[in-house]
């Protein structure tokens, strides 16, 4: 058992990956992303660099960093029938209060009423965070999430065991906060993705301007450094054999990609100055005493 007070990060190593992860409530304590396997670094070689923070500007964004994930950012586990003062799920977070009667906002902070009883168990090349169920009106799910890495390639597993009486519907995704060496985001970025894209699609979905993004073929390039963040969801996911998205800092060759062994709900593509984000979601629905079991398989390249 790790104590979760601990202000060292929890570190697993290959031949060629140094992963740093942050240990539970420490450098990340708020009620968007899942505590646990909260990816702060992420070292190919001892020489690239690929996690950088979601806002370097004191109090500004949600406090991401890196690869992190959450869970219903759009459907929290048991919200919409909480009543105000009740407690709702987090799942890798605990149960929060809901105050209000205003609808979920993800940039929103909760009281945490109470967090998940949490195990950590760590060798030199894998950690496991078994995250207990507490039951809260009928909804309890055990969680568990291993990491472990091997030469150039990071595994994160995750299973749910919905262990109440009331269906678990939500979905996750991993929300890559990524600037590869801390380079800035510009033309020399390439994303690619594994299906032939359209710009009128991309239009489709758009929530903020895309007047610097071009599309060709498989790709997506900036024309130049955004100075606001934008936002779209490319049409087209599918299962791959091979990646969900790629992105490559061209001068350098330096890279990663991203494998799933589920068919994705949707991809989005997020993006500011320094950072790009593509986002895999997966749907989730857990009758009563069922589980499920996933994998994101991250491989670096120079």
């Amino acid at each position: 058992m790790t104590n979760e007070n601990e202000q060292a990060p929890i570190v697993i190593n290959s031949d060629r990956l140094r992963v740093e992860i942050a240990a539970p409530n420490t450098v990340y304590k708020g009620t968007r992303f899942d505590w646990t396997g909260f990816i702060t670094q992420v070292t190919l070689d001892g020489l690239h660099t690929f996690c950088v923070p979601e806002d370097y500007r004191p109090g500004k964004g949600t406090g991401g960093i890196g690869l992190c994930n959450e869970f219903g950012i759009q459907t929290p586990i048991g919200y919409a029938d909480a009543k105000v003062g009740d407690l709702f799920p987090k799942l890798g977070i605990g149960l929060l209060r809901r105050p209000d009667q205003e609808d979920y906002n993800y940039f929103r902070t909760y009281e945490i009423a109470k967090a998940f009883p949490l195990a950590i168990e760590q060798s030199v090349d894998h950690v496991r965070f078994d995250v207990l169920p507490l039951d809260c009106r009928g909804y309890a799910v055990r969680y568990v999430k291993t990491l472990s890495v091997k030469s150039n390639r990071l595994n994160i597993e995750y299973r749910l065991e919905n262990t109440g009486n009331q269906f678990i519907v939500t979905n996750e995704y991993c929300h890559n906060f990524i600037g590869i060496d801390q380079q800035k985001m510009g033309p020399d970025y390439r994303m690619r993705f594994p299906f032939l894209l359209n710009y009128g699609d991309l239009e489709k979905d758009v929530h903020r301007s895309l007047s610097i993004i071009t599309v060709e073929g498989q790709d997506i390039r900036l024309k130049e450094t955004p100075v606001e963040q934008f936002y779209c969801r490319p049409s087209g996911v599918r299962v791959s054999s091979h990646y969900q998205w790629e992105l490559t800092y061209l001068p350098t060759q330096v890279g990663m990609r991203e494998m799933t062994d589920f068919v994705p709900l949707v991809t989005a593509l997020w993006g500011d100055t320094h950072v790009i984000s593509a986002e895999v979601f997966i749907d989730l629905n857990l009758p009563p005493g069922d589980s499920k079991t996933w994998t994101r398989s991250y491989e670096f390249f120079s």
